[in-house]
C-alpha cells in the first residue's frame, strides 16, 4: 500500500519497481491514445468555430497604448477589419491555429489522461492535488511541442496584417520567410512566456473541471455527466483561467509580435508594460478573450467528452 499511495502521490516521480509493468504501459495504452485522438479531433473542430473572438483579441493586445492606438475596443476592431479585408479578415491567421491546434489538443489530452492513470485513488478518483499537476504537466507539454511555435506564427501573421504592405501570402510562405529571416529560434519566440500561460491554464482548466465534475458525481467516478452540465462546467472553468492569467498572455503576445525586438526577455516585457502602459494594459483584451475562452472550453470538453464515450462504446480498453 505504501508504494501505491507514493506513486498516487507524485504524477512525475519515478513508481516503484513493483508497479514498473504498469507505470511504463501507461503512455502507449488505449486510453492515452484515445484521448490523443479524441484530443485532435476536438481541437480542429473548437478552433473553426471560435477564432474571430481569438483574431480580435490579439489585435487589442498587440495595440499599444504607449503608441497612437489604432482601435477603440472590440467593435471598432471588427468593424475596420471587415471594412479593408472584408469577413475573411476576421479568419486570418486560421490556417496556423488550424495546422497546431489539432496536435496541441492531442498532446494536452493525450497527456492529461495519461497522467490521470498513474493518479487515480483506489475508488477510481482524481485527488485534488493530483487534479492541478496533471493539468500544469499537460499545459507545459503542450506548450512546448505545439503550442509555442504555433502561437508565434499566428501572432506574426495578424501583426503581419496591420501594416500597409502585408508581405505573408499565406502560410507556408510566412512560416519560410519567418524561417528564413530569423531561423528556427524565430517560431519559438516568448517560449516562457507560453508555458507559463499554458501550464497556469490548464492547470486551472483541469483542476475546476475535474472537481465540479466530482461534486456533481458524488464521488462516483463511473456515474456520467449530461453533456450540457459539461458544458457550463467548462465555462466557468474557462472564466476562472482567464482571470487567472490574462497577465501572462498579454506578455506572450507582446513577446512573439513584429515589435517583439524592443524586449530583452520575458521579465523586460513585463517592466516596460509596467512602466510605460500601467497596470491595466495587462488585462488588455480580456473580455474578448472571456468570450472566446468560455466558448472555447464549453465546446471543447462537450466534444471530447462526446468522443470518449463514443470510444468506450466501440472500442474497448484495456
Amino acid at each position: 500500500m505504501d508504494s501505491d499511495r507514493n506513486r498516487f502521490r507524485n504524477p512525475f516521480g519515478r513508481p516503484s519497481m513493483s508497479n514498473t509493468g504498469a507505470a511504463f504501459s501507461v503512455l502507449p495504452s488505449q486510453k492515452t491514445f484515445k484521448g490523443i485522438l479524441a484530443g485532435g479531433i476536438t481541437g480542429g473542430i473548437e478552433i473553426c468555430i471560435t477564432f474571430p473572438t481569438e483574431y480580435v483579441k490579439t489585435q487589442l493586445q498587440l495595440d499599444e497604448k504607449s503608441g497612437k492606438p489604432r482601435y477603440n475596443g472590440i467593435v471598432d476592431v471588427v468593424r475596420q477589419t471587415v471594412r479593408h479585408h472584408g469577413i475573411s479578415g476576421l479568419y486570418r491567421g486560421l490556417s496556423v491555429l488550424l495546422y497546431g491546434s489539432i496536435p496541441k489538443s492531442a498532446v494536452r489530452f493525450g497527456t492529461f489522461e495519461a497522467l490521470k492513470k498513474r493518479n487515480l485513488d483506489e475508488k477510481g478518483n482524481l485527488p485534488p492535488s493530483s487534479r492541478l499537476l496533471c493539468g500544469l504537466g499537460a499545459g507545459v507539454m503542450e506548450a512546448i511541442f505545439a503550442v509555442t511555435p504555433m502561437e508565434t506564427v499566428k501572432v506574426k501573421f495578424i501583426n503581419d496584417q496591420t501594416g500597409p504592405n502585408p508581405k505573408y501570402r499565406g502560410f507556408f510562405h510566412g512560416v519560410s520567410e519567418i524561417v528564413r529571416e530569423q531561423g528556427l529560434r524565430g517560431t519559438y519566440q516568448g517560449v516562457t512566456a507560453t508555458i507559463m500561460k499554458q501550464g497556469s491554464n490548464q492547470a486551472i482548466r483541469f483542476f475546476v473541471m475535474e472537481s465540479l465534475k466530482d461534486w456533481y458525481r458524488g464521488g462516483d467516478p463511473n456515474k456520467k455527466v449530461n453533456k450540457l452540465v459539461v458544458g457550463m462546467f467548462g465555462a466557468f472553468a474557462g472564466a476562472a483561467s482567464v482571470f487567472g492569467n490574462t497577465p501572462i498572455d498579454v506578455v506572450k503576445t507582446r513577446m512573439q509580435g513584429l515589435e517583439a525586438h524592443k524586449y530583452k526577455n520575458t521579465l523586460d516585457c513585463v517592466l516596460k508594460i509596467a512602466r510605460q502602459e500601467g497596470f491595466i494594459a495587462f488585462y488588455k483584451g480580456t473580455i474578448p478573450r472571456l468570450s472566446r475562452v468560455c466558448l472555447d472550453v464549453a465546446i471543447t470538453f462537450m466534444i471530447y467528452d462526446s468522443f470518449m464515450d463514443l470510444f468506450n462504446r466501440f472500442w474497448k480498453t484495456d
